[in-house]
């Protein structure tokens, strides 16, 4: 049962970048509280953590069945195929290589415009669809320093998606500036403790696509940036739970 119920839009849709990892099926519940109607979309851009794409539905297919209160408001899911992407960008989320940091202080999980190009691509895709809100996990409080993911880059691309489309093209980032644990703390608001342990138990953000052994806070290899800025936001969303 939700915790949370803030007032519904009555009539506009809301298309959610949804890659199946904790970020994503948070802001997915937040869509699914305020819009009449929410559709997904993922992409398939040659990323070693593919099993990602594998976890995203079964992510949606539990949160049909646990949440009959949203099933009716989720609608169609979509994947796109950005396989140019990984050829055009040798990254350590695209190659086997080690995660390091770069000389320009970015770590090499950075692609280069992925952020942009979703945005770019789901906006297209909600033109065709007749729905004017894109809602993305992009957060620049805990987070590895990616630019497009900062909210200066995310206000102005939704300028340019409006002035290009000719239309609204509102991009929603219900988690900019909440932490880890805060983003564990608005899963259990918006579906309370089932939320939470659906995330734990279903979600991927591993970038070494490790889902062998399941931690308290989720499946992953433990020690990658990934699974460290998860683990410390399960950490301290516990504390403040006892």
């Amino acid at each position: 049962m939700s915790q949370t119920t803030p007032p519904t839009s009555a009539t506009r849709r809301a298309l959610v970048l949804f890659s199946g990892g904790q970020d994503s099926t948070a802001c997915l519940a937040w869509a699914l509280q305020r819009y009449a109607r929410v559709e997904t979309v993922g992409f398939d851009y040659g990323q070693r953590h593919a099993i990602e794409l594998t976890q995203r539905l079964v992510v949606l297919g539990e949160i049909r069945r646990q949440f009959p209160q949203w099933c009716e408001r989720l609608g169609e899911d979509h994947l796109l195929d950005l396989g140019i992407l990984g050829q055009i960008s040798s990254t350590a989320l695209t190659d086997g290589r080690q995660i390091e940091l770069q000389a320009n202080g970015l770590p090499n999980t950075f692609v280069p415009g992925r952020n942009l190009l979703f945005l770019t691509l789901a906006a297209s895709l909600a033109y065709r669809r007749d729905i004017d809100v894109l809602v993305g996990g992009m957060c620049e409080t805990d987070f590895s320093g990616y630019p497009d993911c900062r909210d200066d880059t995310i206000k102005s691309q939704q300028v340019t998606l409006a002035l290009g489309l000719g239309q609204r093209m509102t991009i929603e980032t219900p988690l900019m500036w909440l932490d880890k644990a805060a983003t564990w703390d608005l899963a259990e608001r918006l579906g309370g403790p089932a939320l939470v342990e659906l995330t734990v138990q279903h979600t991927h953000t591993c970038y070494l696509g490790e889902r062998g052994e399941l931690h308290p806070w989720g499946h992953g290899c433990g020690h990658c940036p990934a699974c460290d800025l998860r683990r410390r936001g399960f950490e301290g969303y516990s504390t403040k739970q006892r």
